[in-house]
């Protein structure tokens, strides 16, 4: 039997690098499409131990020859679609180029699976930003979308597209709307790898303090290695559905900060609020509602978020130089 083809887009990233290796644990040829082939930039990949038995090829998603050609080269059984200008603070600063990138590559790969082979399987990645204001909690898949920066608009966007190309072209494209998940893998510009990292600065008196912005508002937190399972498992089914992928709970930043803090021995002195910080549009509190994929896709996820904070700080000391 001939083992299933994936193609990755965005495959350097935290959830591209998890899902890459869970892939590969199941005996897929993995595909990792970027936009350079640098040593830094398959760093993730390198930590996972996974580089080598992956083939990267560099493409534009923004040229829709470009991406037609790979998905003609490799003809692969599932694209998996993670590639974004996934920061919401960024996105204030670069509304343009977010919006254009976010929409563009998506209606890209789309149109290429449309025109060389409708039984390619698609995945989008969709988040939980998009629903933006929300009246009534838990949000669920039919939850009003209600984008309240640049980059919720742009992946509001896409979104719409995947569905559109579902309903009009009968496209195999499912949509997965992910809540934040963290791992070791994240960038130092997301709030809960900086909280870490910062205070074991100021633990070993290479800081003194830690600046946030609003720190009082609550979100659903999960972990990226037991996220991606639901990425694969939506892929499995017969039918293309919309899926929320969440912890179900709400945790506020606050609570983060003293969780870790007390972890440190850090007093609460340490912490500096920087209205610089605050995002000109934030919402107060977002959880979700993931009934839906327990149900239908079976998948399971029972980790409290001191859990998920406890590995990565764990992971986090055993690297730390």
């Amino acid at each position: 039997m001939n083992s299933k083809k994936a193609l990755i887009t965005g495959i350097t990233g935290q959830d591209g690098s998890y899902l890459s290796r869970l892939l590969l644990e199941k005996g897929y040829e993995v595909i990792g499409l970027t936009r350079g082939l640098s040593e830094s930039s398959t760093k993730n990949l390198q930590y996972l131990v996974i580089d080598s038995q992956i083939q990267l090829d560099v493409c534009d998603l923004t040229d829709l020859s470009n991406v037609l050609h790979v998905i003609q080269k490799y003809q692969p059984n599932e694209v998996y679609n993670l590639a974004a200008q996934s920061s919401v603070g960024k996105s204030f600063e670069q509304p343009i180029g977010t919006i254009s990138f976010n929409i563009v590559s998506v209606l890209n790969i789309l149109e290429s699976i449309k025109i060389i082979d409708k039984n390619i399987k698609f995945y989008q990645a969709s988040t939980s930003e998009m629903y933006g204001k929300v009246e009534d909690l838990p949000i669920n898949e039919e939850s009003r979308i209600h984008p309240l920066s640049p980059y919720a608009v742009s992946k509001a966007s896409a979104h719409w597209i995947t569905v559109n190309y579902r309903e009009s072209y009968g496209i195999k494209a499912w949509s997965g709307i992910l809540f934040n998940h963290e791992s070791y893998l994240r960038t130092k510009n997301y709030f809960v790898k900086k909280v870490i990292t910062n205070s074991i600065e100021i633990a070993n008196n290479k800081r003194k303090t830690l600046k946030v912005g609003n720190i009082d508002i609550k979100r659903d937190f999960g972990y990226s290695p037991d996220y991606v399972n639901a990425i694969w498992l939506m892929l499995q089914q017969n039918n293309p559905d919309d899926f929320v992928v969440c912890s179900g709970k709400s945790i506020s930043l606050r609570e983060i900060i003293e969780y870790v803090f007390n972890k440190f021995s850090i007093p609460m002195s340490k912490l500096e609020l920087d209205y610089n910080l605050y995002r000109p549009t934030d919402i107060q509190d977002i959880y979700g509602d993931n009934s839906k994929s327990k149900q239908k896709l079976g998948w399971s996820y029972n980790k409290s978020f001191n859990e998920v904070l406890d590995l990565l700080i764990e992971e986090e000391l055993k690297n730390y130089i």
